[in-house]
């Protein structure tokens, strides 16, 4: 009797053990298997991050100096902030020194058929000590080159080039603001956005993350190209 209660309580003993092993078995199983996926698992190839350019914005570089000296003397606030300076400055005074001999031409046309149509309004050449026989003797090669033309004729020349004067004046004014504002914009790029000199432009191969609900697990990256640009 002794014997039958020990082997009893012996049997139970063992399969109680043997029911607390098993979930520990089964959990070394899973984790082996997820190992041996995992190393079956194609490897990812992700990119090495190159560094990225510094920016070192230029705190010392005024705008309003660069404007000042643009007002001052054209092509100074350009020569200040040194970029691009070697054709803006040519540039600058080429359109000005065109401009200025127009105003000079235009001024001057303007002034020899305003006098050749009050010659021409008196009815006939003045004699000495009558009026605008100065601007006749001042004129007289005009006068005679333009002899066929009549006095609504020659006003309506000296009109235009009063005009195209003025327009002169005007573009003058035009060109020198405009490389005002632009050795300002200028300026103020270099104060806030100046970066290194590494300039580049570059492509390679790359991997892109799939989003979340497009994710498979394995193989959730797709090809693409990198593109970096460094300013």
């Amino acid at each position: 009797m002794i014997k039958k209660l020990l082997a009893a309580v012996f049997f139970l003993g063992w399969v109680t053990l043997a029911m607390a092993q098993t979930p520990d078995t089964v959990a070394a199983k899973v984790n082996a298997d997820t190992v041996k996926k995992a190393a079956e698992a194609p490897k990812v190839f992700i990119p090495k991050i190159k560094k990225q350019p510094t920016y070192h914005p230029d705190s010392t570089h005024s705008p309003s100096l660069a404007v000042k000296r643009s007002l001052i003397i054209p092509g100074w606030g350009q020569l200040y902030n040194k970029k691009g300076a070697w054709w803006k400055v040519p540039a600058i005074y080429a359109g000005l020194g065109a401009l200025g001999y127009s105003i000079v031409d235009n001024q001057k046309k303007y002034k020899m058929f305003l006098a050749l149509t009050r010659i021409k309004n008196t009815g006939g050449i003045p004699e000495p000590g009558q009026l605008y026989y100065s601007d006749y003797i001042k004129y007289q090669k005009e006068y005679n080159l333009y002899i066929n033309a009549n006095a609504t004729q020659t006003q309506e020349a000296s009109s235009n080039y009063q005009r195209n004067f003025q327009i002169s004046i005007l573009s003058v004014l035009l060109v020198w603001g405009v490389q005002t504002i632009e050795a300002y914009i200028e300026a103020k790029f270099i104060q806030s956005y100046t970066v290194d000199d590494n300039l580049s432009f570059k492509m390679m191969p790359a991997l892109i993350n799939q989003p979340v609900f497009a994710s498979s697990g394995v193989g959730s990256y797709i090809p693409g190209i990198k593109v970096t640009f460094a300013l």
